[in-house]
Formats: structure tokens, C-alpha cells, sequence
């Protein structure tokens, strides 16, 4: 109960409104500011954090999202780091806890081929938040010379239907054009996305401000006309 009323401690009432407004599904929101919640999760990081992950509560919100800081921050082993991961990824029900969760996961960059190996049996996963994980894991840290190919390869076969799958999807193609324009543009030109998720890819691509505006031109007539057009 100490960590909940430290949480409790922080509540903004004006941010809860604006957070509730980003995620309309979501109903157990209080209101604490994620730099708030990152300090709490650095200091548990620095003390029992194993303890607190075993017995952390996760009614509201902001306590599931300070779990995902504590394993991202907490040193440990790439073993044992990949078993609190596995365990945390069920309490996910959110796109805000998803990506945040994986902006936490650094040591990826230190352990890429094991945490892929990790990863990318989720892609097929039948559970909208455990695809997304995968899809945001990719294009935070395998978006480079050694992985494109692999992971255009493994975005085309993806075949959820949730929405915010598609919406990952859309997002790391475009990571994927801003970083390696040439293999991305192969892609784009030879796929198998549906016309909403390939569409959404053109668009942000197109709201990047890296893209010049000759670029954004010739992405705007790649767009696809849906069947009712």
C-alpha cells in the first residue's frame, strides 16, 4: 500500500482529463504524470524491486505502468529480465503501457538476437496488446542494415486485425522508410498489408518532418483506393 499512496500522492486531477482523453477505453486512469512515475520506478529499481514485483498491486492505471519502468530499469540478467517480460505482458490492455514498456526495454540493444528470438513469436499472437509489443520492440530497436529485410518480412505477415496492430504496423513501416528509404520503398511497391494498414503507412511517413516534400508527393499517389471507391 506505500507505493499506491505515493501514486495517490501525485495525482493531477487536470492531467487525468487529458490522459482519460487519450485512452477513451480506459477507466482506471488517476493522473500522475509518466516523469512522476519514472523517479518512483528509478528509486524501486535501486532498492527491493523483486519483492515489489511480486507483490505490486495493479488496480489502477499508473500501477501497472510503474511495473513495466521497474523491469525496464532494474539491473538484472537478459534471462531474467525476459521472464518479468513475459509475466508483464498480459497486464497490458493499453497502447500507452505497450510502447512506453518497450521504450524501457534497452538492454535490448545490448542482447538483440535473444530478445528477437523472444519477440517474434508474439507477431502471431492472437492477443491485440502481446502483436503490438512485438511491433513496437521492432521498430524501437531493429530498424538498421542487419534487421530491415527480416522485419518488413515479418510485418507483411502479420494477419490480427486489431486496430492497434495496424496502427503499430503503419507506424514501423514508416520508422523503416525514414531509416532505409530504399528497401522500405521495395516494399511498399511489393506487399500484402490491407488497404487501411498500408494507407496509414503512407500517411505517416508523409507527417514525418524528415520527408522532403517531393517525397511526400510521390508517397501521396502511392495511396490505395479502397473496393467502394
Amino acid at each position: 500500500m506505500i507505493i499506491r499512496e505515493q501514486i495517490l500522492a501525485k495525482v493531477d486531477h487536470d492531467y487525468q482529463k487529458f490522459a482519460s482523453s487519450l485512452l477513451p477505453t480506459i477507466t482506471n486512469i488517476l493522473g500522475v504524470r509518466i516523469p512522476q512515475l519514472r523517479i518512483m520506478a528509478q528509486h524501486i529499481a535501486k532498492a527491493d524491486w523483486r519483492t515489489y514485483l511480486q507483490e505490486a498491486e495493479q488496480e489502477y492505471f499508473e500501477e501497472v505502468m510503474l511495473q513495466g519502468m521497474v523491469i525496464g530499469y532494474a539491473e538484472m540478467d537478459i534471462d531474467e529480465r525476459l521472464q518479468y517480460i513475459t509475466s508483464f505482458l498480459p497486464k497490458i490492455d493499453n497502447w500507452s503501457v505497450c510502447d512506453r514498456f518497450c521504450g524501457g526495454l534497452k538492454c535490448t540493444t545490448f542482447h538483440q538476437q535473444q530478445v528477437w528470438n523472444f519477440i517474434t513469436p508474439y507477431l502471431s499472437s492472437e492477443h491485440e496488446y502481446e502483436v503490438r509489443f512485438a511491433v513496437v520492440m521492432l521498430l524501437t530497436y531493429y530498424v538498421d542494415d542487419v534487421y530491415i529485410q527480416e522485419v518488413l518480412e515479418r510485418l507483411d505477415r502479420i494477419e490480427h486485425n486489431g486496430y492497434y496492430v495496424k496502427m503499430a504496423v503503419a507506424w514501423a513501416i514508416s520508422i523503416c522508410y525514414i531509416h532505409l528509404p530504399e528497401p522500405t520503398m521495395d516494399y511498399l511497391q511489393h506487399n500484402h498489408l490491407d488497404i487501411f494498414t498500408y494507407n496509414k503507412a503512407l500517411q505517416k511517413i508523409t507527417e514525418s518532418y524528415r520527408i522532403d516534400s517531393d517525397t511526400k508527393t510521390k508517397i501521396r499517389l502511392m495511396k490505395r483506393k479502397s473496393a467502394q471507391s
